[in-house]
């Protein structure tokens, strides 16, 4: 039986395999301090560069490997569990492992409007 955990239950199942496996979810390009805390290693504080419902990119310096769980801890939020898809050149990918409340993310999105955005290439 599914576990109809914290968020699972604002999407249908189609929506919610689509945004995980096809990145269909809208990313949002921005700029959010944060920390990460890779499983079995300490947190270290970080720069969230997009960010959708179902997953984000941030800078990384140490390199994460594929499948690694580590959670993100964004402002005002507790600690989001992901997984690690991909990591490149400083960059490190993950999916949520349940999928982020649409209201919870235009809420972070409309407290932190006033940061100032990377360029793409950084």
């Amino acid at each position: 039986m599914q576990n109809r955990g914290e968020n699972q239950g604002f999407f249908p199942d189609r929506y919610r395999t689509a945004a995980q496996e096809d990145r269909c979810a809208p990313r949002t390009h921005l700029t959010i301090p944060a920390s990460l805390r890779p499983s079995g290693s300490r947190a270290f504080e970080t720069t969230v560069r997009n960010l959708s419902i179902s997953g984000f990119s941030a800078v990384s310096v140490n390199r994460l490997h594929h499948g690694t769980i580590c959670w993100l801890t964004l402002p005002g939020l507790g600690a989001l569990q992901a997984e690690v898809a991909w990591w490149d050149k400083n960059v490190v990918g993950c999916g949520f492992t349940n999928l982020m409340s649409p209201i919870i993310l235009d809420d972070l999105l409309d407290r932190c409007r006033h940061l100032p955005t990377l360029p793409r290439g950084l």
